[in-house]
C-alpha cells in the first residue's frame, strides 16, 4: 500500500466512524494533551518522540473536515490560540524557529478528516534545520509523471 492508499483509507475510515478518531475534542482516544483551548479551539500537545518537543496542532471544538471549513469565529479563535501556543512553546522549549502549515485531504497529506493547524518547534542543531515546509515538495523525486 502506498502512503497515499494509506491516508486514503485512513481518512475514509475516520469519515465512516467519527468517534474513533483520537483527534476529536473530548474523546478517550486523544494522541496527546489539551495544553491551551478556548471556546472554539485546543491546542493538542504531542506525547511523543517522533516529532521535535512541545510539537503539537490546533483543532477546532466542533470537527470540521478541512481548514476550509473553519468559520471566521475559529479562524479568529486558531489565530489567539496559535499566539498563546507560541509563547507556551517558547517558555518551555526555547525554538530557534517554526514550522507552521495545513494538510488537505490525503493527497495534501492529511489522514485525520479534522482540519489541525500543525505548530511544530524548529531547532538548530536539527539534522533537516533550514528545510522549511515546501523543500520536499521543490524536490525532483516529487515531480508527476503526467501533467493533466
Amino acid at each position: 500500500m502506498t502512503d497515499f492508499e494509506r491516508k486514503q483509507h485512513d481518512y475514509d475510515a475516520y469519515l465512516e466512524q467519527p468517534e474513533t478518531n483520537g483527534l476529536r475534542y473530548g474523546s478517550p482516544k486523544m494522541h496527546g494533551t489539551i495544553a491551551l483551548e478556548n471556546e472554539l479551539c485546543f491546542f493538542l500537545l504531542f506525547e511523543n518522540d517522533d516529532e521535535p518537543p512541545g510539537s503539537g496542532m490546533i483543532l477546532p471544538k466542533t470537527p470540521r473536515e478541512t481548514v476550509f471549513d473553519l468559520t471566521p469565529q475559529e479562524w479568529q479563535a486558531t489565530f489567539e490560540l496559535l499566539q498563546q501556543a507560541k509563547r507556551f512553546i517558547d517558555d518551555a522549549h526555547h525554538p530557534d524557529g517554526y514550522t507552521v502549515g495545513w494538510n488537505v485531504r490525503p493527497a495534501g497529506g492529511q489522514h485525520v478528516p479534522i482540519a489541525h493547524l500543525h505548530v511544530i518547534p524548529r531547532f538548530d542543531d536539527e539534522p533537516f534545520a533550514a528545510r522549511g515546509l515546501r523543500w520536499w515538495l521543490k524536490q525532483p523525486e516529487n515531480r508527476r509523471s503526467s501533467q493533466s
